[in-house]
């Protein structure tokens, strides 16, 4: 599965301006209700809020993955951001947050959803490859890395 079958140029910004989780949010969702597959731009704000007030997606390393299942959208899609000076963002290691991969789903792909976010956690293991995404220039150098191991 390539996920940049889920994610196009339009979908990445290099300079998220937030400085915390509410701001990083709601600019990560303007930017992914950009794509057709979103339908309701207020519910997945609301969604991603409330997925994300259960436990922090910041997993450590500088990198965060706000999440939701929901109706507020037609099919899986994925935003990217990057933030230069990082945001607060309650991450696991208590460090700013610099790259963000903003996930919505519909409520019913559940296995799809899962496989998604496997992949996405394993590619930003590598140090590698955060430091790629910190460097990237171009969208496509993204949307790129994300297909690395297709």
């Amino acid at each position: 599965m390539k996920l940049s079958k889920f994610c196009d140029e339009t979908l990445v910004d290099f300079n998220l301006k937030g400085t915390d989780k509410d701001a990083v949010i709601e600019e990560l969702v303007e930017l992914v209700s950009r794509s057709n597959m979103v339908k309701d731009r207020d519910q997945l704000l609301v969604d991603i809020r409330e997925r994300e007030n259960l436990v922090t997606t910041g997993v450590g390393y500088g990198v965060a993955f706000p999440h939701a299942k929901t109706r507020s959208v037609k099919g899986i899609v994925i935003g990217f951001g990057r933030s230069p000076s990082g945001a607060e963002f309650d991450a696991m290691d208590h460090k700013p947050v610099h790259l963000f991969f903003l996930i919505a789903a519909p409520e019913d792909a559940i296995g799809a959803h899962l496989n998604v976010m496997a992949r996405l956690s394993f590619l930003m293991k590598s140090e590698e490859n955060r430091t790629k995404l910190q460097e990237a220039s171009s969208p496509g150098d993204v949307l790129a890395l994300m297909d690395a191991f297709d």
